[in-house]
């Protein structure tokens, strides 16, 4: 599996990132195909996540712990589902599905972790 830089991100050809920074906020757009992960990386904001298409996924703390795996629990978030998140430790992101996993998330970089005004 080859990689890419995009930004200052770097995945593999397959789960990309694009993104866009302002002052106040970022606006990543991500798609991980089927049978591709994200390297380890961090969110250092609070971020909304807006699903595009969703599939099963497992996140991997930093150490490769097993931290969530969709298919353990509630299942694959749905199209048109929108997540709040606060900052993320390192963690990566396998997609362990049959479908793309596409998510847009705006960071809020001017807001505190337990804000959500």
């Amino acid at each position: 599996m080859s990689t890419v830089a995009c930004g200052s991100f770097v995945w593999s050809d397959s789960a990309s990132v694009s993104f866009r920074s302002v002052q106040r906020v970022r606006v990543l757009e991500t798609r991980i195909e089927p049978g591709d992960a994200t390297p380890v990386h961090t969110h250092r904001w609070p971020n909304v996540q807006y699903v595009l298409s969703g599939t099963d996924f497992v996140r991997y703390d930093g150490d490769g712990g097993v931290d969530l795996d969709t298919r353990a629990g509630a299942g694959p978030p749905r199209p048109a589902t929108t997540l709040w998140s606060g900052p993320l430790p390192p963690h990566s992101l396998e997609n362990v599905g049959e479908a793309e996993l596409r998510v847009i998330m705006v960071e809020l970089k001017d807001r505190a972790a337990g804000n959500r005004r």
